[in-house]
């Protein structure tokens, strides 16, 4: 297998332009004279004078050999498409229009919570301060001097003999008043291939920003092991040394080492919540970890929700829901981040700011999640699922897809047979999709003013203990639900085992900033608007004493989101429970499915059970956030405790 990044050697008479030393009748340039550069794509001196030179800083910390920068143009990918095909990075898969298949090293396939930092000048601006002797849970802090050194250290010269390529790209509608730019400086022709497709990236970006206008900053590297042996060239990854950094007040983001996903897509997790939320909490929005859907009812009456789950917990399933319920309309904005701000009406409105899917693999079937799969079967770039003889691709879900006599590699490069011990696909493999192929994409998806939000979900996976769905009885109360969040864990992070976690908002990994303090960000948006949504909770995941959902789910969801959208249309339907509004008697639909499903016990709210939850709810709050905690936080734990005390 070819070397995946050829060195380049050049010795040029040079001659000294604009900060660069360009060679006579060549686009190469030398950088202080020693190394030779290549500019291979574009034009570095038609660069905004403050992305070139943030560019040119770049390129003497981790001395290149090319620079390409990226117009977001079909011919240019096709021709990084052949450059990964070439180096083994990618396979074709035929059977499909323009998809392919990226194996990873089996090091770098999940999110590195434990490797991810956000540097400020205190500690107390990026996470509360937890009780001694309690390791916080709420972020990690680095000191800026530590963040600089570990730049130092990691990317001093590691572009040697690699290509840094230039991405330009805009998080949300180009040109919308809630959307943001940022450069991603890179190494991996893959990131460049999933950067198109989750973002508005190329040329376009570069002629809305000007000279003097800030952007994001976004520096990776997949990174070059110390010992200098890559393990899997296909893959070149530092998994070692890996460092995922955030320095907000310059809106900088540094990620060394990963070529994975959110990892080095870096417009994903990184900018769009971490970074996202510490400049909506400056201007004074919201950036979110949620999906965006629009619901029409029979009635042709049209809502936009938006919902927070935590990774692998059914955004995606949701967002592209094909409703059991008859009469009912689903419509997808986004199923991953939402950015909201009020309109001059005091209407909270949202948009999508990615351009793409990228969605979790294993478990997405035609009986699951059909839009989902009628999405992701062209012009998709598919990482660590398993392929098919056929030209295909398989994961967990996709049992009956699969003919018997097809061969099955796994995404390990493996042969794989069904009923084997180990999955075929990693259980966080993952499609990259363009959301325009989505076939319920919402008309007003790219919408520069936002789509109009009715009402906040919040929710995880909660096998025990959980009602189906209940209501905040007011704003404080649905920031309390919020904050109050816990989850089954999931194979999207680094966590093993079914451990029941805390995960506020479906945001714990992604803070850009003090929890306490966003508490409080959110309590304030009360004194923005007297429009806010309604707030509620769902749990699709509730098990009866065998281990059996209680609930179907998948297109049975519309039933929740029809009690849902009778509440606020103040509909009488609710009854007062301690932990807030569930479905009155009768109030339910469930024409078609009543003799599968048992309504009392998918809304039993046991008190043993609430008992220990609100005890481990304080000590978590006592643990993790003390004196950070809002006092309204601290007063709807207390009005909890005393109505489950009345039970």
């Amino acid at each position: 297998m070819p070397a995946l990044y050829p060195t380049v050697v050049s010795n040029r008479f040079t001659n000294e332009i604009g900060g660069f030393t360009k060679s006579f009748g060549t686009p190469d340039v030398v950088i202080g004279q020693v190394r030779a550069l290549s500019v291979v794509h574009g034009d570095l001196k038609e660069l905004p004078e403050k992305v070139k030179s943030y560019v040119q800083e770049n390129i003497k910390l981790c001395e290149p050999d090319k620079i390409h920068i990226c117009d977001g143009t079909d011919y240019e990918n096709q021709k990084l498409i052949d450059q990964m095909l070439e180096q083994g990075t990618i396979t074709a898969l035929s059977k499909y229009e323009n998809c392919w298949l990226a194996r990873t090293n089996p090091a770098d396939t999940a999110r590195v919570e434990s490797k991810t930092f956000i540097s400020t000048e205190k500690k107390s601006e990026t996470i509360p301060t937890p009780k001694n002797g309690v390791k916080g849970a709420l972020g990690n802090w680095i000191a800026p001097a530590d963040m600089d050194a570990a730049i130092k250290e990691r990317f001093t010269s590691c572009m040697i003999g690699r290509t840094m390529y230039v991405v330009p790209f805009s998080m949300g509608p180009i040109g919308s008043p809630l959307s943001k730019i940022g450069i991603e400086l890179t190494d991996s022709p893959y990131v460049v291939a999933s950067m198109r497709i989750m973002t508005r990236m190329g040329a376009p970006i570069l002629k809305k920003l000007k000279d003097d206008q800030d952007f994001v900053k976004c520096l990776h590297s997949v990174g070059r092991p110390s010992n200098g042996i890559v393990e899997y060239p296909n893959w070149p990854c530092d998994p070692e040394r890996t460092i995922i950094l955030h320095r907000p007040k310059n809106n900088e983001i540094v990620s060394y080492g990963s070529g994975y996903g959110g990892n080095s897509l870096l417009g994903k997790k990184c900018f769009a919540l971490r970074i996202g939320s510490t400049i909506a909490k400056r201007e004074g929005w919201l950036a979110e970890h949620m999906l965006i859907l629009g619901i029409t009812n029979p009635k042709g009456q049209k809502r936009y929700i938006a919902a927070a789950f935590p990774s692998a917990c059914g955004k995606t399933n949701l967002a592209m829901m094909t409703p059991s319920l008859p009469g009912y309309k689903i419509e997808c904005v986004g199923d991953d981040i939402a950015w909201m701000k009020f309109d001059k009406n005091g209407q909270l409105r949202a948009i999508n700011p990615e351009n793409g899917f990228f969605g979790v693999a294993p478990g997405t079937s035609r009986s699951s999640n059909p839009i989902a799969m009628d999405t992701i079967f062209k012009n998709t770039v598919f990482t660590n699922v398993a392929s098919t003889s056929d030209g295909g691709v398989f994961w967990e879900g996709m049992e009956k897809e699969v003919v018997d006599n097809t061969n099955i590699t796994d995404w390990k490069g493996n042969p794989w047979k069904k009923g084997q011990s180990t999955p075929a696909a990693h259980p966080n493999s993952r499609f990259c999709t363009p959301a325009s192929q989505c076939p319920i994409i919402d008309p007003a998806w790219e919408d520069a003013e936002g789509v109009p939000i009715s009402a906040i979900l919040f929710g995880g996976r909660r096998p025990t203990g959980v009602p189906l769905v209940y209501e905040a009885r007011d704003w404080k109360h649905g920031v309390f639900i919020g904050s109050s969040m816990r989850s089954e864990a999931t194979a999207a992070a680094e966590y093993k085992g079914k451990v029941i976690m805390h995960d506020p908002f479906a945001m714990r990994p992604f803070f850009g900033y003090n929890f306490g303090q966003y508490l409080s960000h959110w309590l304030s948006m009360e004194n923005r608007s007297d429009k806010l949504p309604k707030i509620f909770h769902v749990n699709w995941f509730r098990k009866d004493s065998n281990g059996k959902f209680l609930w179907p789910g998948f297109g049975e969801n519309s039933r929740v989101l029809d009690w849902i959208l009778r509440r606020l249309d103040g509909e009488k339907i609710a009854q007062e429970t301690p932990i807030g509004l569930i479905p009155a008697p009768n109030s339910f639909n469930l024409k078609g499915i009543e003799e599968n499903v048992n309504l009392e016990e998918l809304f039993n709210i046991p008190k043993d059970f609430w008992l220990n939850e609100v005890e481990a709810i304080e000590k978590y709050f006592d643990d993790q956030v003390g004196k950070d905690l809002p006092k309204e936080i601290v007063l709807q734990l207390e009005n909890l405790k005393k109505r489950l005390a009345q039970m």
